[in-house]
């Protein structure tokens, strides 16, 4: 069975467009100190270490899953109708397989870091999605990199004199009817506030 193609940036995010409000995972993943193996090995090897983790993607996830390479080392993939905690076992066999399959000429620092978001849990639209799971990524690199992080919501402190309690009530009923977070809810109003006055920015 012939392996997905790696999706560059607009295909990958056409990909999603095309989910409509399916629940996904999103994971966003890149390699660990890149830059240390292109300056010890060069660029050539580089590349070959990509291929690596391209293989290792297209190889891995499940069918139906879409995988794009972002950007220089940076990857991300969707995963439909695929809980976050699934993603994350997944995620974490690939990250072991990589190491175990790993050049030995490669410096012991290569590895790589992924970050989840799921849909609805964590946000509904690209662009938050996208940044929920590029902040679990960044924390998975401070918890000591070579490792799979789900996104955890900050908590957003809502005072009851900066909003009436009528309001506060009806925000913590849609986050129940919805499944979503309030934290979640708030940030896509506010994504759609900016975007309508994005000709005042």
């Amino acid at each position: 069975m012939a392996r997905p193609a790696i999706l560059a940036r607009q295909p990958f995010e056409e990909a999603f467009a095309a989910l409509g409000d399916a629940s996904v995972t999103l994971a966003v993943l890149d390699l660990d100190h890149f830059k240390e193996l292109n300056d010890a090995l060069g660029h050539t090897e580089g590349d070959r270490v990509l291929k690596v983790v391209e293989r290792l993607l297209s190889g891995s996830l499940p069918t139906g899953s879409v995988v794009g390479r972002i950007g220089g080392d940076e990857y991300a993939a969707i995963l439909p109708e695929t809980a976050a905690e699934t993603a994350l076992l997944l995620f974490d066999e690939i990250i072991k397989r990589f190491h175990i399959h790993r050049d030995p000429q490669w410096p012991r620092s290569t590895g790589l870091s992924v970050g989840l978001a799921a849909r609805p849990a964590h946000a509904s639209r690209y662009d938050a999605l996208y940044r929920a799971a590029d902040e679990a990524l960044l924390r998975a690199k401070r918890e000591g990199r070579g490792r799979a992080c789900i996104y955890v919501e900050s908590k957003m402190v809502l005072k009851s004199n900066y909003y009436p309690k009528s309001q506060l009530e009806r925000l913590s009923k849609l986050s129940g009817a919805l499944g979503r977070t309030e934290a979640s809810l708030l940030r896509e109003a506010l994504d759609d506030l900016v975007e309508k006055n994005r000709g005042q920015l």
